[in-house]
């Protein structure tokens, strides 16, 4: 009998780990992503047959890979019972256990997070019976614990469902028992996670900030006050998984399309068009109208938050290798409708006298020189939780993703500087305030980073 071997795979965007558990000659794949060729490229590597799939709960911020690797390996799925999932698995709840081998994971239910959450124990039973790792999930994570404020008018009930859940479950295991969680630093689940990806539970309970307190109240309170906001996928990915997502070899690939016949289609209300390009470029030159996501930022998420899920997707790339990356993240948000991108780009649009728009950008100085002159407006589009210690005088707070509803609060006549960290959210809020008929945008260069080196006081 080998060691068991656990092997982790970290989704960057989504800051989303999974795992591949090792026997002998068979494996399970526990929270798997949707795109599942790394899990199968491993096991093949490794000589082990996918025998197993595991899940902890049904996951709001990603599209799992559940019923592609089942279909691709003949593996079992294993969910929570509580979850009435709607495809073929094994229901489990508190006291089942499984066996691979000769490792055997318990389950635990561990609602809190979501009402129907339930963690995997697992111990080398050629060894003893003592708990060795704990797949836990979104329960808890490397100094934090999962929100409980993603279902309407339940946040405080599955808070004190949480606490119950680690403080008479989770930290009754062994201070050596490694914890392995869904997410880490990065992913909108928790709210302070480390970028540490993995953990003990004795190291957790000495350093998780959540795990100190012991007063029920007070960890209800602070796990329902002042949480980031929840991107918009995360209310729709929770029920795919329960229905069961369509399989990824039925969704078709991104055809190229010629200038002229991409802008016949996008003039059609149920298209949306991406541009993925970095936010100069998109500055500089765009098509009217058109979304702009930075591929190289948080893309899938900032995708899922905003994009119109029921829109067939026009993708403005810089090469065309982008097409294949932005199909798999979009996916796994849940935007499978990718039907198209622009074949030649910006240039071969321009080229055929196309409509372009452009967004200019300023420096800060230009924007404390606008601003004085009574000119234009700064919108601070960062998030909450950023614009707690440090804003610019005199401007609007408003963030990003919120301006899809909240431009009506402003008058389209008016001058306005978008200002995030350091651009390309403001460029996303910039691309909705263009679409929505504000003429006069600008993007602050650097944003926020660069506008502090002016030394110029903020409020």
């Amino acid at each position: 009998m080998r060691i068991i071997i656990i092997h982790q795979f970290f989704v960057p965007g989504i800051a989303h780990s999974s795992y591949l558990v090792a026997g002998d000659n068979a494996c399970a794949v526990i929270d798997p992503e949707r795109n599942i060729l790394p899990y199968l490229d491993s096991a093949r590597r490794m000589g082990l047959k996918i025998t197993h799939i595991l899940e902890t709960h049904l996951h709001a911020d990603f599209i799992s890979g559940h019923l592609d690797l089942a279909e691709a390996t003949g593996a079992r799925i294993y969910a929570p019972a509580s979850g009435n999932c709607a495809f073929p698995h094994q229901p489990l709840k508190e006291g089942d256990s499984i066996r691979l081998e000769d490792i055997a994971f318990s389950v635990i239910e561990t609602p809190g997070h979501t009402p129907e959450h339930i963690c995997y124990i697992a111990a080398d039973m050629s060894r003893a019976d003592t708990p060795v790792s704990l797949f836990c999930g979104d329960t808890l994570f490397v100094g934090d614990v999962g929100r409980p404020d993603l279902f309407p008018g339940r946040a405080e009930e599955l808070a004190r469902a949480l606490y119950h859940s680690l403080q008479e479950k989770i930290l009754t295991l062994p201070d050596h028992c490694e914890v392995y969680p869904a997410h880490g630093m990065g992913s909108l689940c928790g709210r302070s996670m480390s970028a540490k990806r993995s953990s003990t539970i004795g190291y957790e309970k000495r350093y998780n900030y959540a795990l100190q307190m012991q007063d029920i109240q007070e960890f209800v309170h602070s796990l329902t006050s002042n949480m980031p906001a929840a991107p918009d996928h995360f209310a729709r990915c929770s029920e795919i998984n329960r229905a069961g997502p369509r399989l990824m070899k039925s969704l078709s690939s991104p055809q190229p399309m010629g200038p002229k016949a991409f802008f016949d289609s996008i003039r059609s209300e149920r298209t949306a068009v991406l541009d993925l390009r970095s936010y100069p470029a998109f500055s500089g030159l765009h098509i009217p109208g058109s979304w702009n996501i930075d591929l190289a930022g948080s893309f899938a998420t900032h995708a899922g938050w905003v994009i119109p899920p029921e829109r067939d997707i026009f993708l403005v790339v810089e090469v065309n290798e982008q097409v294949e990356e932005a199909a798999v993240q979009l996916r796994r948000v849940g935007l499978d409708n990718v039907s198209a991108f622009l074949e030649g780009g910006l240039l071969a649009w321009g080229a055929n006298a196309l409509p372009v728009d452009s967004v200019p950008v300023v420096t800060p100085q230009k924007a404390v020189d606008m601003v004085a002159a009574e000119d234009a407006t700064i919108i601070d589009v960062r998030s909450f939780d950023e614009m707690t210690d440090d804003c610019v005088r005199g401007s609007i707070q408003i963030p990003w993703h919120d301006l899809r509803t909240r431009h009506r609060e402003l008058s389209r006549d008016g001058k306005y500087i978008l200002m995030c960290k350091g651009g390309r959210r403001a460029s996303i809020a910039s691309s909705i305030l263009k679409m929505n008929g504000f003429a006069n945008v600008f993007n602050m260069a650097g944003g926020f980073a660069a506008y502090q080196k002016l030394g110029i006081c903020t409020l």
